[in-house]
């Protein structure tokens, strides 16, 4: 899909912010350049819209050079998402969405549903389509700015760092969107970031940038288990890399399977018998086909116990959730970074699967620094004895 080919960038005056850069990103890869502040990542990036001139060598889309095409005609063919999501204040969200594909003369049918299409795909009210970017948060604009990168149906999607300005919650929440996205798309995604949390979640393929150079080029668990060289590994860190021992396990290995739930119609009543009953001090609320919703705490029952009619009226919505075929070594330092007892597992359709508990993450953990041949061997006993009456602990 894209090829660099002994690309150099040098400023005039100034040493090479990129030298001699040789790599391949095949058709569907979620490639991530990932570096220190200065190292090159998104002058890299920006080559292949040519929002940056190449001062020697090619890049290459498709097997064609990007200098052979008007930058104008190239960029509309090419997505794009920066930080501060690019949306144009004076104008509606839904003109925003739009915004390529009119310049590209698609009729007004196609425009309006097209609009609609990417609202749903951003997870927003349709009635949002007529507001304006100041009606919305800064999460909420992202995501209307990811999906306008998508509006034209563009193969090819570069992103230079569109996250670094949101709180952790609402980052995490956009990054798993921005996988759904390419995922189910199977467009090709140019990353830029500085966060290897957020390179090894999301990565394919991961280009690890130094001083203009290209460090590493690989899979994310080549540079987990085979860092190229001290910079790789001091940027990796020295957590990261002790997780990499047990990269091969995923959530559903140590989730619990019956987490306390309780259905978003129940009454506040219900809720607060089901917690005495359970002993827990929280709830995991969905609705009749066990889509997670979000929770409620006892606190919050309490505050509201004669002023709220329902669990649905005190409802938290924004919940850090996992999936279960996601690797520990993407999830377990998110979670016992939190600081909260268990961690909601979702399938890709959002039905509650089981929880993760931070006992049974401590556990593998422990056991992985003790060297046991089996990390898993804990877990799955404490697992087993917990039965189907298990806690959300």
């Amino acid at each position: 899909m894209v090829e660099f080919k002994n690309v150099t960038k040098i400023y005039k005056g100034k040493t090479p912010a990129v030298s001699n850069a040789n790599i391949k990103i095949e058709k569907g890869e979620f490639c991530c350049f990932i570096g220190t502040s200065g190292s090159g990542k998104t002058t890299l990036m920006r080559m292949i819209n040519r929002m940056n001139s190449i001062t020697s060598g090619q890049v290459l889309i498709n097997g064609e050079d990007v200098n052979s095409f008007n930058a104008v005609d190239l960029r509309r063919k090419i997505g794009y998402v920066i930080q501060n999501n690019g949306l144009m204040p004076h104008m509606t969200i839904k003109d925003n969405i739009i915004l390529v594909p009119k310049l590209l003369k698609w009729p007004k049918e196609k425009l309006e549903q097209r609009a609609k299409e990417l609202i749903q795909l951003a997870e927003l009210p349709e009635s949002y389509l007529d507001r304006y970017p100041s009606e919305l948060s800064g999460g909420q604009q992202q995501r209307i700015g990811v999906v306008r990168a998508l509006a034209a149906d563009q193969d090819l999607i570069l992103m230079d760092e569109p996250f670094g300005a949101l709180d952790p919650i609402t980052r995490e929440n956009l990054q798993d969107l921005v996988q759904k996205l390419q995922q189910d798309t199977g467009k090709t995604f140019v990353f830029v970031t500085h966060d290897m949390d957020e390179a090894l979640k999301l990565a394919t393929h991961i280009v690890i940038m130094h001083d203009g150079q290209v460090v590493q080029n690989d899979t994310p668990t080549n540079i987990l288990q085979k860092p190229a060289n001290e910079f790789v590994e001091n940027l990796i860190g020295e957590e990261r890399l002790a997780e990499a021992k047990h990269d091969t396990v995923q959530v559903q290995e140590v989730m619990l399977k019956t987490p306390v739930k309780i259905n978003l119609g129940a009454s506040l009543k219900e809720a607060l018998v089901l917690m005495k009953e359970r002993h827990v001090d929280t709830l995991l609320v969905t609705d009749d086909t066990d889509h997670l919703k979000g929770m409620i705490s006892v606190d919050r029952l309490e505050q509201k116990y004669h002023k709220a009619s329902g669990v649905s009226d005190i409802l938290e919505k924004q919940l850090y959730t996992v999936k279960p075929d996601a690797y520990l070594r993407d999830t377990v330092d998110r979670i016992l970074k939190r600081g909260v007892s268990y961690v909601p597992v979702v399938d890709d359709n959002h039905i509650l699967v089981g929880i993760v508990t931070r006992s049974a993450l401590v556990n593998l953990v422990y056991n992985t620094i003790w060297g046991d041949n089996d990390p898993l061997a804990e877990t799955k006993t404490n697992s087993s004895n917990k039965g189907a009456d298990s806690e959300n602990e």
